[in-house]
């Protein structure tokens, strides 16, 4: 839980997006470039700033927001 602390959320950042705190880097846009292939050597050279915790605390972030959350399969047949 530590390494959600890393994570904050603030109306004058980004519009209010979860980002890694300290930057305007937000936890969407890490998880597309991990999405994307890039892996964390990839994503700390190019923004040193940065850290491995950084990274952990986004998956982390996004594993909790999806955990209270119910997906219902919507067939187009329905429209």
């Amino acid at each position: 839980m530590e390494l959600l602390n890393r994570i904050e959320i603030n109306q004058h950042v980004l519009k209010g997006k979860a980002v890694i705190k300290g930057t305007r880097l937000s936890v969407q846009y890490i998880l597309g470039l991990l999405a994307n292939g890039a892996d964390f050597d990839e994503i700390l050279n190019e923004y040193t700033n940065l850290n491995k915790e950084d990274i952990l605390a986004c998956l982390m972030f996004a594993s909790k927001m999806l955990n209270d959350q119910l997906f219902f399969n919507i067939s187009q047949d329905a429209a």
